[in-house]
């Protein structure tokens, strides 16, 4: 156990133990601050530890296969589903078994629980034996990821949303990851109006991605020869991520270049992909066929789950990354590529409008085609005005996503909830 001296006395302080709890630690903007925040807290010198209902050591962060760095697995062995239905309701079971299982069926120690996408869980560890704080980190309200189509979806879902409102207010502290998020949590859950959050952007371990890019494998028999310009998307195999729109954007793209040019274009779709998880299998199918009928299949190259080294390779060699999401909460991947000097195209809604800098980091677009090809085509023809976005995106990480003022802030709010 590390200790520190308590300032102004000659007692010995002990570090914060800190838990956390998430649904399943997969490869996901989600589980990316998870694991940025676990590492951050223990570089502080904190006890840490992540429990979870779902782990695969070969679909996961790096960083999660560190022996110092304990992950519990348990409840695995309780559905993700109900023939296919019932996701949220067997979501909420799972998380609350992990709680259960923590409170009453360990034996570990801590202080502080951080947990994250499902609140339910929050009420089973009030119920320990010495009342434990817990820091509740929105993503964004799990109310508003999902369709309601039909009347039985919304009477399904009814309960489920109330539970989500009402056990988010009995955290001690609700942290969200943007001023977007902010304004929707206030929005979504009216009567947490006169709840505080605070705000805690998610951060990039820039030491990870420098380690990585030391030894980054060339991109030597996985693209065809002769690209000249690459252009790259990142995001998990979900229909939300909008994933089709980079293949649209690039058949608009084509139709504005010379045959000459066009010849050294390639689009990579890369990203975090399940089986387990029928939606990723269904819209990977999906995303094939789009392209097929775009006549994409020669100049598209399909990547699922990449490895941590293989991604760094990619946003290193990209043109640029084209970011298709609407009202993405925050969004980690504009920040990865302006990390590695990589322009961003994003969508002019939601996280990126914090994150980058229209016109000098990368282009915010309308959700089009038509607006994305016209960015794409501008990176194309001007190499200084790629180099320049590129070079300003990385000094904007640096001055504003550091690790060290992510990992700061949060240690900061453990200390203030363990005394």
């Amino acid at each position: 156990m590390v200790s520190k001296p308590e300032h102004g006395s000659g007692e010995i302080e002990r570090m914060p133990r800190v838990v956390f709890l998430h649904p399943d630690l997969g490869i996901g903007g989600a589980e990316r601050l998870v694991v940025d925040a676990a590492v951050a807290l223990k570089s502080q010198g904190c006890s840490v530890q992540i429990w979870t209902a779902h782990y695969d050591p070969k679909h996961c962060f790096s960083e999660t296969r560190d022996p110092d760095l304990p992950v519990v697995c348990v409840g695995d062995w309780l559905p993700t589903s109900v023939f296919g239905y019932l996701h949220a309701l067997c979501a909420y079971l799972r998380m609350i078994y992990v709680a259960f299982y923590l409170v009453f069926l360990s034996s570990v120690e801590y202080d502080v629980i951080f947990c994250d996408q499902v609140s339910v869980c929050i009420p089973v560890l009030r119920l320990s034996r010495r009342r434990k704080k817990v820091l509740f980190y929105c993503h964004f309200p799990d109310q508003l990821l999902t369709q309601r189509k039909s009347a039985l979806k919304k009477l399904y879902r009814a309960p489920i949303d109330w539970l989500e409102e009402r056990t988010t207010g009995m955290a001690d502290l609700i942290l969200v990851n943007s001023q977007f998020t902010a304004g929707i949590f206030r929005e979504t859950f009216c009567s947490l109006n006169q709840v505080h959050t605070d705000v805690l952007y998610p951060s990039l371990n820039t030491n990870t991605f420098n380690q990585l890019s030391t030894k980054a494998q060339g991109l030597q028999g996985l693209l065809p020869e002769g690209i000249s310009h690459l252009f790259l998307s990142l995001n998990r195999y979900e229909r939300k991520k909008n994933l089709g729109l980079a293949l649209e954007a690039l058949a608009v793209l084509r139709c504005s270049l010379t045959p000459g040019q066009r010849a050294g274009v390639h689009l990579v779709i890369a990203g975090g992909y399940d089986d387990r998880v029928t939606e990723n299998v269904q819209h990977y199918i999906e995303l094939n066929e789009l392209a097929e009928q775009l006549h994409l299949e020669d100049c598209v190259t399909f990547m699922r789950s990449p490895s941590d080294s293989l991604k760094v390779v990619l946003l290193q060699t990209s043109t640029a990354v084209l970011y298709t999401p609407s009202r993405e909460h925050f969004g980690i991947v504009p920040v990865e590529a302006m990390y590695c000097s990589c322009p961003v195209i994003a969508v002019n809604s939601g996280g990126p409008l914090e994150s980058v800098a229209d016109g000098e980091t990368g282009f915010l677009c309308e959700p089009t085609a038509e607006a994305f090809s016209k960015a794409m085509e501008r990176l194309i023809r001007d190499t200084r005005l790629r180099r320049d976005m590129g070079q300003a995106g990385k000094r904007r990480v640096e001055e504003r996503f550091s690790l060290q003022a992510f990992s700061d802030q949060l240690y900061g709010y453990i200390v203030q909830l363990s005394k």
